[in-house]
């Protein structure tokens, strides 16, 4: 499965609404006696169950020189265990009418089933299972390390998109392994061993790293049995601590400039590294690009018509920091240096007098309309939990997010403003424009 799905999470997070209570799933959490983490989050609409196990343990938890090993080893958890042979695992599961997949990220990796309520012990005896008897020959490491170098080709290098923000990235984060990529460099990937794998695996797969989240159709009293029958025999083990360097200051602007023939429409970036796990910041970035309503979309789209597209965005869960990005493709004739002057701009207009008291109020009222959604689904609320927990965050992080954000004002969200625009580390700039046609006569 791709290796970064985490954008559709955060978004699923800055719409979380502001209600009046103050539990959003009412999620129970219990911890077995070997360390083992477990979530439930009740759903009776229907017979059905998510099973999500998380691992605190990805991409930015790999040694200097083995990236790609973190979503590596993810593709290899399917290669069988003597009691679920290679291949079998997924199989089984479409079998029992079900689906299940997995990603990797850079500060975890997940695996997850859906199945009927009635197969949820299948599920979990197979998940536990892979946990400690994963069985890994050499052919099937040497032929899975061509399928992820080919979805790199694939999803990376013929993408000027995914090449853009891995440039983009990079410089970013700078001393900081958030700047290696999730499915690693190709002349690194090429080089993954067996043994590096298992050793990994031996590492960082353990009961006591791990959380099990399990969203549906089931209580805690059908729920607690079940998981000490499967889980709770697994070992407990010394896990390393997750131990990163800070990211080095930005003092000096970077331009990041790529051009490609496939690049159908010119896109500017504004990208800034900020604080994780800022409620704040989840509402500014909704008021100044988040709709159609916003102001960069009013302003730059619907007003000046300097653009067709502009947006803002903030990722909120990382283990540490992460980005606040500005988004904007300007109209056909609209020099880029034009539109990056508007948005400056806006950014300016945003310091000088802040926000409303009606943007707000607005913000509130369109992230309360979508909650419905979230409570309705099986694995929204668990990736939204998963993702928290194994970043490092507490279950007070999604329960109660909904009464901390009813509880911003109009500081709060300047003061967001300034902590993301004022900042001494400076933003990185992207541009992503189309290759000019070659001139007759002359050589593409």
């Amino acid at each position: 499965m791709r290796f970064l799905q985490v954008w559709i999470f955060a978004a699923a997070l800055s719409l979380l609404p502001v209600m009046a209570e103050a539990k959003a799933f009412n999620a129970e959490t219990f911890t077995l006696e070997n360390g083992l983490q477990v979530v439930l989050i009740p759903n009776h609409r229907a017979p059905v169950v998510t099973q999500m196990i998380w691992y605190k343990f990805g991409a930015a938890d790999e040694r200097s020189g083995e990236s790609g090993v973190a979503h590596f080893l993810e593709h290899l958890m399917f290669k069988g265990t003597p009691k679920v042979p290679d291949g079998q695992f997924s199989l089984t599961v479409k079998k029992i009418g079900g689906n299940d997949n997995a990603f990797t990220s850079q500060d975890y990796t997940a695996f997850y089933q859906e199945v009927p309520r009635s197969q949820l012990e299948k599920v979990m005896m197979m998940e536990s299972d892979r946990m400690k008897n994963l069985v890994l020959k050499e052919d099937q490491v040497t032929s899975e390390r061509e399928v992820i170098i080919e979805e790199r080709r694939q999803r990376i290098d013929n993408n000027p998109q995914s090449k853009f923000q891995e440039q983009v990235m990079s410089a970013l984060f700078v001393n900081h392994p958030y700047a290696i990529p999730v499915i690693g460099w190709l002349h690194e990937m090429k080089e993954l061993t067996r043994e590096e794998v298992l050793d990994y695996y031996r590492t960082w797969y353990a009961p006591n790293n791990a959380i099990l989240v399990i969203s549906g159709d089931v209580t805690l009293e059908e729920l607690r049995p079940l998981a000490q029958k499967y889980y709770g025999d697994l070992p407990v083990q010394e896990i390393p601590q997750r131990v990163r360097p800070r990211p080095a200051p930005i003092v000096a602007e970077h331009q990041i400039i790529m051009m490609d023939p496939r690049i159908g429409q010119p896109v500017v970036e504004k990208i800034y590294r900020v604080p994780h796990g800022k409620d704040a910041m989840d509402v500014l970035a909704d008021i100044f690009g988040g709709t159609s309503t916003s102001r960069l979309y009013k302003h730059l789209v619907v007003d000046q018509k300097l653009a067709v597209a502009a947006s803002a965005d903030y990722d909120p869960v990382s283990m540490n920091d992460t980005e606040f990005t500005i988004y904007a493709s300007p109209t056909p004739g609209t020099p880029l240096p034009v539109l990056q002057a508007a948005i400056d701009k806006e950014i300016k207009l945003l310091l000088d007098k802040g926000v409303t008291l009606e943007e707000v109020n607005g913000s509130k009222s369109r992230l309360q309309a979508n909650f419905t959604y979230y409570r309705d689904s099986l694995q929204g609320p668990a990736m939204l939990f998963g993702r928290a927990l194994a970043s490092g965050m507490g279950m007070d992080f999604i329960e109660n997010r909904l009464d901390r954000i009813g509880k911003l004002t109009i500081d709060d969200i300047n003061d967001a403003a300034d902590t993301v625009f004022t900042s001494p580390d400076l933003p990185i700039t992207g541009v992503m424009l189309p290759q000019p046609k070659p001139a007759k006569g002359e050589k593409p």
